[in-house]
């Protein structure tokens, strides 16, 4: 069984794409079932933001998983296969090992370096959890790309360079707007890029900070903890209409500000030109909105271009990537010892079974007036002799295993050693798995 990743992102195809293929929660949960419904695969996990879909998988057989989870896709997406096949990208094994991890870190963000990505990706392992649909190999493996992750937060300078989508969203602002502490803002929806808006806006200082969302409780709630006051979504236009830069990232269905309610808002705002971040996929706002007078529009596909343009973060970004070659390597030893741990405990246990029938066979013959301490003499010398000569076999296929051969050498153990495939089966079940860290 290999692990297997196949995904769609903002380096692998266009935004208006990106866009068609979003995943909601509910359709992102059915993707992660139908795929582990398959022939050729045993777990799945599905991270599905704003930027990118992945499914990352426990690959029975590689070409028949890769097939399933395609097509599984574009089922759940609606976009046709031929479409897809042009943008999808495949990682195997080692190759998707660092592609969690460098993910993890932030390295693969249109915002380089920015920490959302670790909740979004212990969110979707809490939901594979939640059905079942992960075991001990995608556990492992996306708990210490979490660990990564928080390592290279902690360790590396990449936090002090990286800017966030909403950072620089207000950078954009700011050349259209001027200073944030003269702007009135609305920021629409209340999710997590919604509150790292408000949040970022709070500690910035605003004029006048408004959360507006569908339900109003949920924005009370981000308003109170930000400093600013909430409205319901049936008050969009006259939020919009006192509103000099509004961020918005709903998540829902359809377009949620039109060049029609913006031009009725229009009628009554003053204040110079409006600036609208739309960080939502599928986007929250109708492009025709940018043919209105006096409307900026900023999305997702400009701000990356803008970020990808910015060097000041090399010399962090190349300290992370160092990081994320040594763990991955790190990763892979620990891996390979413990594909081969189950045959030598299998080859132990086999010996001790021997040395115990031999034992009992030989306290039989030996003379009954034996001392006890005789006795136990002679046991523990079989017992050194038998852990002597296994113990330079077991050393060497635990270091060898660190060249990628540890499946050569632990079938050679079974076969010289005849040991049974059952018996190495049980000494190979895991313990469940628990929770997210």
């Amino acid at each position: 069984m290999s692990v297997v990743v196949l995904g769609l992102s903002h380096r692998s195809a266009p935004m208006a794409l990106l866009e068609a293929a979003a995943l909601d929660p509910v359709n992102a949960a059915a993707l992660a079932s139908v795929v582990c419904g398959g022939e050729n695969v045993s777990e799945a996990v599905v991270l599905a933001t704003c930027n990118r879909v992945e499914i990352y998988a426990v690959a029975e057989t590689f070409h028949g998983a890769v097939t399933e989870i395609s097509d599984a896709l574009a089922a759940a997406s609606g976009v046709p296969l031929a479409v897809l096949r042009e943008h999808l990208y495949v990682h195997y094994e080692d190759r998707a090992i660092a592609h969690v991890f460098s993910l993890a870190c932030g390295l693969d963000s249109m915002a380089v370096g920015e920490g959302q990505i670790l909740g979004q990706l212990r969110a979707a392992l809490r939901e594979a959890q939640k059905r079942e649909q992960v075991g001990a190999t995608l556990n492992t493996l996306f708990q210490q790309a979490l660990r990564v992750g928080k390592r290279a937060h902690a360790e590396t300078g990449i936090d002090r360079v990286s800017v966030s989508m909403v950072e620089a969203g207000l950078r954009h602002s700011a050349d259209v707007r001027g200073p944030l502490a003269d702007t009135r803002v609305l920021v629409v929806g209340a999710g997590s890029m919604s509150s790292l808006a408000a949040t970022t806006i709070s500690r910035l200082g605003a004029a006048e900070l408004v959360i507006i969302n569908r339900t109003l409780a949920k924005a009370e709630h981000l308003a109170a903890a930000t400093g600013g006051r909430a409205l319901p979504l049936d008050d969009l236009q006259l939020a919009l209409s006192q509103a000099d830069l509004v961020i918005s990232c709903t998540g829902a269905v359809g377009h949620v500000i039109t060049a029609e309610i913006l031009s009725a808002a229009a009628q009554t705002r003053t204040g110079g030109p409006q600036v609208l971040i739309d960080l939502a996929l599928p986007r929250d706002v109708a492009p025709d909105v940018a043919d209105l007078p006096g409307v900026h529009i900023v999305g997702l596909a400009e701000l990356g271009e803008a970020l990808a343009s910015d060097s000041t973060f090399e010399p962090h970004v190349k300290a992370v990537r160092d990081l994320v070659v040594g763990e991955v390597a790190a990763y892979l030893a620990y891996r390979r010892a413990h594909e081969v741990a189950p045959t030598v405990a299998a080859l132990r246990s086999r010996a001790a079974d021997v040395v115990a029938a031999e034992l009992s066979r030989l306290d039989q013959r030996l003379p009954e007036d034996l001392s006890k301490n005789t006795r136990a003499e002679i046991q523990l010398a079989v017992h050194r002799v038998v852990e002597k000569l296994l113990h330079t076999p077991t050393v060497r296929v635990k270091e060898l295993a660190g060249d990628g051969k540890s499946g050569e050498y632990t079938q050679a153990l079974r076969e010289l050693f005849d040991l049974d495939p059952d018996d190495i089966a049980t000494v190979s079940a895991l313990p469940e798995t628990g929770a997210v860290a």
